[in-house]
């Protein structure tokens, strides 16, 4: 791909196309944060769950990742993506549905619950599988960037407000009632998302000589594995993944209550500065990336977004030291995130090809999604055996230590996504067995 070839840049503001889709996923994104509220809130408050109960329902919502390399295989195959994108928000519109009418009704059951949470997470998987290649021919490859820092600040956003909000309508409707806004959310998703003139590139027909479902997905797998910036960047948010989740917020507000001695609305003011962290890192991420360069910035937050935990795993002394100390490592970490997630979507949307986008994404999904049960478990078990703030610095260090993927990888030495750009290596600068393309 030639720089000639590509578009000047235009402002994504005045971009329509990209302008109803970041619509459609901050509108989305808002609902999501009144489910994440309202699901437990159920499990508990209508049908009395016990905790391990509630813990199967979200692992329920993760398990069908554990399938994405064999759906992203089977979507890169499937004419008009679109379609499936909408037909992903209709299908958790409709099953998010069922829950307020069974409670009016007296009938909903944990199983049914259980459904909900394994049929929403399948949609999300195939959603996922399919926006690479969307979200590759919508945005103008110098605007990756760009775009991937305003939906992070949606993202970020709903994390700040998003509870509140979700809060308030529980109290005022009750759970059941208040998981209506959410498929109401993915309801005018559909529509933007239908609203948007999309022309999809073209899409192999499959025959009878193409290669099977699960070798396809084979290749995916492959093709991450022998590609070295998609390896090592693989690697590295694998291990990130593993040792967040080995710190989940589970045990980080175990932590804070009974190691620190903080109250629930400490630990939650907490919380809510280390969301307004992760926004200010969405919005500050792209002038970060001209300055430092995209791979750089990747490597400042594989360590800034898993380490500050062991600022509140240190704290000590006052109770302003301590509540200080959980929130400046909410605040850290929240901006490492985003530099982390930003530029390295960014990055993969550059270096995989047409064809591969879905599959790659798959794969991806499958064992970054897949490791993070794993971490939860190791984390539960290393605070039964070490204590909670053993665990924490534990899971600080051997995040930190994802860097290590990086640096022997070409991912440090990219400067910008546009080839041979005159301010430094672009992807395009260095020889590859596949065409640099894009992909999120």
């Amino acid at each position: 791909m030639n720089v000639a070839e590509e578009p000047p840049p235009i402002s994504l503001r005045r971009d329509r196309r990209f302008m109803r889709f970041w619509a459609s996923q901050s509108i989305s994104q808002f609902g999501d944060r009144i489910s994440e509220l309202a699901l437990p809130l159920i499990a508990v408050g209508a049908l009395h769950a016990s905790a391990n109960q509630v813990s199967w329902l979200t692992a329920l919502i993760w398990t069908p990742s554990l399938l994405a390399i064999v759906l992203g295989a089977w979507v890169e195959h499937r004419t008009r993506k679109q379609r499936l994108m909408i037909l992903a928000d209709l299908v958790r519109a409709a099953v998010l549905l069922t829950l307020p009418i069974a409670y009016m009704l007296g009938t909903v059951t944990l199983g049914q619950l259980y459904a909900v949470a394994l049929v929403t997470g399948a949609a999300g998987v195939l959603f996922n599988t399919t926006y690479p290649p969307f979200f590759a021919h919508l945005v103008p490859r110098s605007s990756y960037v760009d775009a991937n820092s305003k939906l992070s600040a949606s993202r970020s956003a709903s994390y700040v407000a998003g509870p509140a909000i979700g809060g308030a309508l529980i109290q005022a409707l009750s759970a059941p009632v208040a998981v209506v806004v959410d498929a109401l959310s993915f309801l005018a998703s559909a529509v933007l998302m239908k609203q948007i003139p999309f022309a999809e590139p073209p899409t192999a027909v499959e025959s009878v000589a193409d290669p099977s479902l699960l070798r396809r997905a084979k290749e995916g797998a492959v093709f991450v594995v022998r590609h070295p910036v998609l390896r090592a960047s693989l690697g590295c948010v694998t291990t990130v993944n593993f040792f967040t989740f080995v710190s989940s917020s589970g045990l980080v507000v175990l932590f804070a209550s009974r190691d620190l001695g903080l109250s629930a609305g400490i630990i939650g003011l907490a919380l809510g500065i280390g969301a307004t962290g992760a926004l200010l890192g969405s919005v500050i991420a792209p002038a970060l990336s001209r300055r430092l360069g995209v791979g750089r910035s990747i490597a400042v937050g594989a360590v800034l977004y898993p380490a500050p935990i062991a600022i509140a795993a240190a704290a000590d002394g006052s109770f302003w030291i301590r509540a200080g100390a959980l929130a400046a490592a909410e605040f850290l970490s929240g901006i490492g995130v985003m530099l982390f997630d930003i530029n390295l979507n960014s990055l993969q949307a550059a270096v995989v090809p047409d064809g591969m986008r879905s599959r790659v994404a798959g794969a991806y999904s499958t064992v970054n999604y897949g490791v993070r049960p794993l971490g939860a478990v190791v984390g539960g078990a290393l605070a039964t055996l070490l204590g909670l703030r053993a665990t924490l610095l534990i899971a600080a260090a051997g995040g930190a230590l994802s860097l290590l993927w990086l640096l022997p990888s070409p991912i440090p030495r990219i400067r910008t996504l546009t080839p041979n750009d005159s301010t430094g290596p672009g992807i395009g600068d260095r020889p590859s067995k596949s065409t640099p393309e894009q992909m999120s």
